[in-house]
């Protein structure tokens, strides 16, 4: 049975903590824009009516 090697990791510098928060961001913002953008087309396909329907 082989021994898994340890790893280690060395803190980040603080641009490298900036970088990864900007391109956190960025696919947050991505990943929301593909949300609104699939509901959005979702509503256009099923058509205005949908919304007037009886509960």
């Amino acid at each position: 049975m082989p021994l898994e090697p340890k790893i280690e990791y060395r803190p980040l510098t603080p641009e490298e903590e900036v970088r990864r928060r900007k391109r956190s961001v960025a696919i947050a913002l991505a990943l929301g824009a593909m949300v609104l953008l699939f509901f959005v087309l979702t509503i256009a396909k099923l058509g205005p009516q949908v919304l007037n329907r009886p509960l």
